[in-house]
């Protein structure tokens, strides 16, 4: 009788067991490896399809480099799922992405394989080349392996870091994963360039390149190529070696021999930068996945057998979807608007503008400094651009929003999706900061929408808005229920508004967090507490008028926000200290995100890891309330 043979996976506790295995043992690895990760995340929801797309990379890089001593960098991190079975984290890969679970990215605090942490993109060739020069100075380590994809490769970070290693000739592993898909389809001339090296002869590649690019496009290229090289490329290969990278490719990132084949030879000759060019498949091996306009990147919970996802049923439409319909909205109305992403046209909701109108929705690729630059353009030339990009993406083009936008006060909309605490995908993607980066400048305006309706009237109000630049945020998933208008109307630039009345403490609510202080008086309301609500609406121009009222009329005032320390709160105070109301008869709190970075959870554990409850705003309002009664009965606050 035959006794069915242990799967290989559950004989494999790390990397170093890989190494002991034949490559066929390794084929069947993989082949195991893919349907745990499908198992996995059925359960758990996730980045699935780039996972899929890279588990005979994984397996191979593992059996060839001797991990975690070689330093293995995989850029973004959608990928790393396969990854994080092999390194020993097999026993908790359903906790991924749950609260006091595995990240869905990798994260150096969770494992010595994850040597570099990544969420956000085109960040591991600069990392690797820093791995190197360490090694080379005699720090312990080894070998430096980037993996990056093809959507993140066309980031100018990406090309600062190729165009430093060249020069610095270290031995360095660069990995190109190009399966011509990252969140949405890749755009720009270098995608179509990689599509075309699988079937034009290497001498060509460069030139071939230079040649599909306009005529300006053209020459730069070829200048640029002669500052890097000191010379014309005149046939000799790609744009990589012209950069200073021995090439070896494109292969088959699925053909477990031609990669083992490949990485041994590479990992034996290499003396300086090399590139491996590995042509692979987005959700390959699972029909679903594979047959998905979106190659399911990422999933909610699903059935393995049909791939059906478990999406709840939304009770209001999402903050997004109401973002992108009073777009659409704004567009028709007026034919100067329109609309900047970077590579995220669902996620930012202005693929319902691109669908109704495609011409006036422009997708820049990874690339958020040269969109922001690039709205600054359109916004100097005459037209209406609104600049869609995620609170944690913006951060990566600052110094254009500085330098292009706020310093000539040009009329850039920017809508901030993901404003605050986002959920399973932690700390990386929190738009945590942008309040403070954002009232920080010259000429902006900020706004914040509290609920769908708001944020109808602000994308009304940033249309309408001529002046200068104008950002408004708003959250991540559904929103209040609330009753939508026909149209957003325009808002009178720094006016709040008073939504319940009080004589004992002001609530002064910036954002989507309203419902919740509401909430909070209700709350108070229980202790015999009368307090006022208000939103805020702008945190700059604050409503001077409004604060004063509430500063006036009541014993203390409380601000709230899902933003950093140093945002509306850090505004509202700098104004009253320099109109003289902090002498100890008005008590202010300012409520914000904590100055740490909150780990994954579902957004309400988030914000009550953060203090930001309805309770805890009710006890600060306590609490301020005794100190300033203890100071007007003549004992000043500790």
């Amino acid at each position: 009788m035959n006794t069915p043979a242990t799967p290989i996976l559950d004989r494999v506790a790390s990397p170093a067991d890989l190494r002991r295995l034949s490559d066929g043992a390794l084929g069947q690895l993989a082949d195991e490896l893919r349907a745990e990760v499908v198992s996995a995340v059925s359960e758990t929801g996730g980045h699935l399809g780039s996972s899929l797309g890279v588990v005979e990379m994984t397996v191979a890089i593992h059996a060839v480099f001797d991990t975690p001593h070689d330093k293995l960098i995989w850029d973004v991190g959608h990928q790393c799922y396969p990854h994080k079975i092999l390194t020993g984290r097999r026993d908790r890969i359903r906790t991924l992405r749950q609260e006091g679970g595995l990240s869905g990215f990798t994260k150096r605090a969770e494992s010595d394989y994850d040597p570099f942490g990544a969420a956000h993109s085109s960040t591991s060739i600069s990392a690797a080349l820093g791995f190197a020069v360490g090694r080379d100075m005699g720090q312990p380590t080894g070998d430096a392996i980037a993996v990056i994809g093809d959507g993140s490769i066309s980031a100018g970070m990406a090309y600062e870091a190729l165009n430093n290693a060249g020069a610095e000739g270290r031995r360095l592993f660069v990995i190109l994963n190009d399966n011509e898909m990252s969140i949405a389809p890749p755009v720009g001339a270098m995608s179509s360039y990689l599509s075309s090296i699988g079937g034009t002869p290497i001498g060509q590649m460069a030139e071939d390149f230079e040649k599909a690019l306009p005529g300006p496009l053209r020459d730069h290229a070829r200048r640029a190529r002669q500052l890097v090289t000191g010379q014309m490329s005149q046939g000799r290969g790609t744009m990589f070696e012209d950069l200073g990278f021995q090439y070896y490719g494109p292969i088959d990132g699925h053909d477990m021999g031609q990669l083992l084949a490949v990485l041994r030879s590479a990992h034996t000759r290499a003396t300086g930068p090399v590139l491996i060019h590995c042509c692979t498949v987005k959700g390959k091996g699972y029909g679903p996945a594979e047959t998905a306009a979106d190659k399911y990147h990422g999933v909610a919970k699903f059935d393995v057998e049909t791939g059906a996802q478990a999406k709840k049923l939304p009770n209001a439409p999402s903050y997004t979807r109401v973002f992108g319909d009073a777009l659409l909205q704004e567009a028709r109305a007026d034919s100067r608007v329109v609309a900047v992403t970077a590579a995220m046209p669902s996620g930012t909701g202005v693929n319902i503008l691109a669908d109704a109108l495609p011409g006036r929705v422009f997708d820049v690729g990874i690339a958020e400094q040269h969109g922001v630059t690039f709205a600054a353009g359109m916004a100097a030339s005459g037209l209406k651009p609104f600049c869609a990009i995620y609170s944690t993406f913006l951060q990566r083009g600052y110094d254009q929003v500085v330098h292009d936008v706020a310093l000539q006060n040009l009329p850039v909309r920017f809508a901030i999706d993901r404003a605050g605490l986002v959920g399973a995908d932690g700390p990386t993607h929190a738009g945590a900061f942008d309040i403070s980066y954002m009232t920080a400048l010259p000429n902006m305006t900020v706004m914040a929408a509290a609920d769908e309706a708001e944020l109808m009237h602000m994308v009304a109000t940033a249309a309408a808005h001529d002046s200068g630049p104008i950002a408004f945020r708003f959250p991540r998933g559904e929103g209040t229920g609330t009753s939508l208008p026909e149209r957003g109307e325009v808002l009178e630039i720094g006016r709040g508004r008073v939504i319940r009345e009080g004589a004992d403490v002001a609530l002064l609510s910036f954002g989507a967090h309203l419902a919740e202080v509401e909430k909070a008086a209700a709350m108070l309301a229980e202790q015999g507490v009368e307090a006022t609500v208000a939103d805020a609406r702008f945190a700059k121009p604050l409503d001077m008028d409004l604060i004063r009222q509430l500063a006036r009329n009541h014993k203390a005032l409380i601000t709230v926000e899902q933003g950093s320390k140093g945002g509306f709160g850090a505004m509202v105070l700098h104004a009253l200290a320099n109109e003289g109301w902090l002498d100890g008869s008005l008590a202010v709190r300012t409520m914000t995100l904590p100055d740490r970075f909150i780990d994954q959870a579902a957004p309400d554990a988030m914000y009550a890891d953060a203090g930001l409850t309805a309770g805890d705003i009710a006890a600060s309002a306590m609490q301020a309330l005794g100190r300033t009664r203890m100071a007007k009965g003549g004992v000043l606050p500790s």
